[in-house]
């Protein structure tokens, strides 16, 4: 390959032998065709190596570590090793569907103030099954960027940013876990980030999964994410007030039930974030306002999961009302289905420019 591709898809790996295939096969898959496919290997133990050498493609790109150097460093060795205009990240246990690229670069060309782009994905079990579970994040910049206060909104394994943005920002090499999301943050508080309304990607569920066997290290880090964001705001807080904050957008994961004291101080911890940013003008106020009215929404459904049925009264209490406009009030009211079902819907598919925005 003589000229640099337009596009770099980046994996990269460690012991995934049994899963990677699949991976290279969907990168390989593509509509869109001017790519490089860039795996690095974090110093393998198993046949990854092997099977990735196996796909006789000029566009794929292995290199190896030569040992171990954990997940920051060898992303950061994939963004110095990039040769694409824009840089595509899969995770090497996931697949992506076949138009994603295409509907990718065709977002980031036709929308230059905007460094990064995510889409909406599905899950897939650990034979590559539909779950029938699907990842519905807000598409537009202020709503990204309000979301990720509370939680992280753009899927890793559906990110296209320009090459030279991230390779300036980087990961940080502290983050052994949520290195994707501190990057999100940095990179939010100075860049319009969003997400393509459309399922380009597959994320699968299984037990080898770096999250599942490592959550105390992710609770930790992201507790410090989430006091840098609430600096910013001016608002005081102790580990206790950061370990249930990380808990606010994740009922069903920590299977919280919230009782009588939870849901008042999560009452008046929301409603002093919207004042605050109110006064500090961090957030887009509309986007924040809707971002904390939806997790407040979750904390209360958590409630009513947990045996508190007279919870959803507490919902339409007056401090997370104010301000609120009749577009935020139907946006909420769209979700609610979603929020306290069982499992999401099937999620039609969009035109790729419908970020241009949207809510999510």
């Amino acid at each position: 390959m003589t000229t640099a591709p337009r596009v770099t898809v980046f994996i990269p790996a460690f012991n995934r032998e049994a899963l990677i295939g699949e991976s290279v096969a969907s990168v390989l898959a593509q509509t869109w065709q001017d790519f490089e496919l860039l795996i690095v290997d974090d110093g393998s133990t198993d046949r990854t190596c092997e099977i990735v050498a196996s796909f006789a493609d000029p566009r794929v790109r292995l290199v190896s570590n030569g040992e171990n150097l954990g997940i920051p460093r060898t992303r950061n060795r994939g963004l110095e090793l990039a040769r694409g205009e824009y840089i595509a990240i899969l995770d090497s246990d996931d697949r992506m569907r076949p138009e994603r690229l295409a509907r990718q670069v065709a977002f980031l060309d036709a929308n230059p103030d905007y460094t990064l782009v995510g889409s909406w994905g599905t899950a897939i079990d650990a034979k590559g099954r539909p779950t029938g579970r699907h990842r519905i994040q807000p598409t537009a910049p202020e709503d990204v960027d309000a979301h990720l206060l509370f939680r992280c909104c753009i899927s890793n394994r559906s990110v296209m940013a320009r090459t030279a943005v991230l390779r300036e920002y980087g990961y940080d090499n502290e983050f052994l876990r949520c290195q994707d999301y501190d990057l999100l943050v940095r990179l939010s508080a100075r860049h319009r980030l969003g997400n393509i309304p459309e399922i380009l990607v597959e994320g699968r569920k299984h037990p080898g999964q770096i999250t599942i066997n490592t959550p105390g290290i992710g609770e930790k880090l992201k507790r410090r994410i989430a006091a840098r964001q609430l600096d910013e705001l001016g608002i005081a807080h102790g580990e206790s007030d950061l370990a249930k904050h990380v808990q606010l957008s994740r009922t069903r994961q920590s299977g919280l039930s919230p009782d009588r004291a939870f849901l008042e101080w999560a009452e008046a911890w929301l409603s002093g974030i919207v004042a605050a940013n109110r006064r500090v003008g961090r957030y887009d106020q509309r986007a924040l306002a809707e971002a904390a009215a939806e997790v407040w929404l979750k904390v209360c459904g958590a409630a009513i999961r947990g045996g508190q049925p007279r919870a959803i009264l507490r919902f339409i209490a007056p401090p997370l009302r104010q301000g609120s406009t009749a577009g935020f009030r139907r946006s909420l009211a769209s979700r609610v289905a979603r929020v306290f079902s069982p499992a999401r819907q099937a999620v039609p598919s969009a035109p790729a420019g419908a970020a241009t925005g949207g809510r999510g």
